[in-house]
C-alpha cells in the first residue's frame, strides 16, 4: 500500500505506532505516504460531535442532491484543513454535475460530423486545455486534489461560457462543413479530456456520459495523455481575446437589459497592436456569436470594447 488516509488527531496513536510496529515486526515501513485530512465542522465552524449534537450526516444530502455533489463538496477539501460542512458548496456540485450533463447532450447531439481540427481558434483552446490538464494531473501527483479539481472546473465554465457559444454557429455550419468538422473535432476531443479529468470527482455523471458514446467504464479508461493534443499547436491568446471580446459584448447587452440575441450594429477593440493582429484571427467566430455587424480596431495601451446595439425596433 502506497497511501494510508487519516485525520490529524490519530497522528501520534495509529499512524506513529504502525509505522513503529511495521518497523519492529518486518524492517520495513508499511506505506510510502500518509494523507491528513481535517475535521469536517458544523457551518459555524466549530468539530462536530455527538456530544454537542451538530453531527451532520449526509444521507439527506445524498438523497436531496446526489451524490457527486456530495463528493464535489469533499474534494474541494484541502488536505490538513479543516473543512466547513457546507449545503450551498454542494449546491455548485450539483450546478456543476447538471452543467456536465447538457454540455455533453449538446456536443454529442450535432448532426453533422466531426472531421480535422483545422481552425485557430479550436487548437487554440485545446493548448489551454492541454495546459490545464498538465496542471490538473501535477496536482493530483501531489495530493492537491482541491487544487487539481478548480483548475478542471475553471476550464470547464469557461469552455460552456465562452467556446461552445464561440463555436455553436460554425458547428451548425454556419461557414461549411470544413469549418463546422474542425469545431465538432475540438468540441468531442476536449468533452473526451474534460470528461476523464472530472472522473474521480463526480464519477457517476462522468460515467453516464462516458456510456452514451464510448465502451466500458470511464473508470478503466486511460488517463489523458499530451498526445492528445500533438496536432494542437496555436497561440493561446486566440481563445482567450475571443472570450473577452465576446464577454464584453454580452455584458453590455445585459446591462442594457437586451436580449443575447440582439444584434450589434459597431464593435471597437482598443488593444495592443499584437493583440489586434490575434483577434482578427477570431473576428468570424465572435461576429457569429455577438451577433455583430462590424468591427473597427484602434491601436492602445489599455484594452478595452467599445458595443454600439442596434436600435431597439
Amino acid at each position: 500500500m502506497d497511501l494510508r488516509p487519516q485525520a490529524h488527531e490519530i497522528i501520534r496513536t495509529w499512524l506513529f505506532y504502525t509505522v513503529l510496529k511495521s518497523h519492529l515486526e518486518h524492517g520495513v515501513l508499511p506505506w510510502t505516504d500518509a494523507a491528513i485530512s481535517g475535521f469536517v465542522l458544523d457551518p459555524e465552524r466549530k468539530k462536530m460531535s455527538k456530544s454537542k449534537g451538530n453531527v451532520v450526516t449526509p444521507a439527506e444530502h445524498l438523497e436531496q442532491h446526489g451524490a457527486d455533489a456530495v463528493r464535489y463538496w469533499s474534494a474541494s477539501a484541502r488536505l490538513g484543513i479543516d473543512a466547513a460542512f457546507d449545503e450551498q458548496q454542494i449546491k455548485v456540485g450539483r450546478r456543476l454535475a447538471i452543467k456536465i450533463l447538457n454540455a455533453s447532450r449538446f456536443v454529442l447531439t450535432l448532426e453533422r460530423q466531426e472531421g480535422a481540427i483545422t481552425e485557430g481558434l479550436d487548437h487554440s483552446m485545446l493548448v489551454q486545455l492541454a495546459g490545464v490538464m498538465e496542471l490538473a494531473t501535477s496536482g493530483l501527483v501531489e495530493y492537491e486534489h482541491a487544487r487539481a479539481l478548480d483548475l478542471i472546473e475553471r476550464f470547464f465554465w469557461g469552455f460552456t461560457d465562452d467556446y461552445l457559444e464561440l463555436v455553436k454557429g460554425r458547428a451548425y455550419g454556419s461557414f461549411g462543413s470544413g469549418a463546422a468538422g474542425s469545431a465538432i473535432g475540438a468540441l468531442r476531443l476536449a468533452l473526451s479530456v474534460l470528461l476523464r479529468l472530472f472522473a474521480p470527482f463526480l464519477p457517476y455523471v462522468t460515467e453516464e456520459v462516458w456510456s452514451w458514446w464510448r465502451e466500458g467504464s470511464i473508470h478503466r479508461a486511460e488517463w489523458p495523455d499530451p498526445k492528445e493534443f500533438e496536432a494542437a499547436s496555436a497561440d493561446p491568446a486566440e481563445y482567450q481575446v475571443a472570450a473577452w471580446a465576446l464577454g464584453e459584448i454580452r455584458k453590455t447587452k445585459a446591462l442594457a437589459k437586451r436580449s443575447l440575441r440582439t444584434d450589434v450594429d459597431r464593435v471597437v477593440i482598443r488593444e495592443m497592436p499584437e493583440r489586434l493582429k490575434i483577434f482578427r484571427g477570431v473576428e468570424r467566430d465572435v461576429a457569429e456569436a455577438g451577433k455583430v455587424r462590424s468591427f473597427e480596431y484602434v491601436e492602445a495601451t489599455n484594452p478595452s470594447v467599445e458595443v454600439d446595439l442596434a436600435p431597439q425596433d
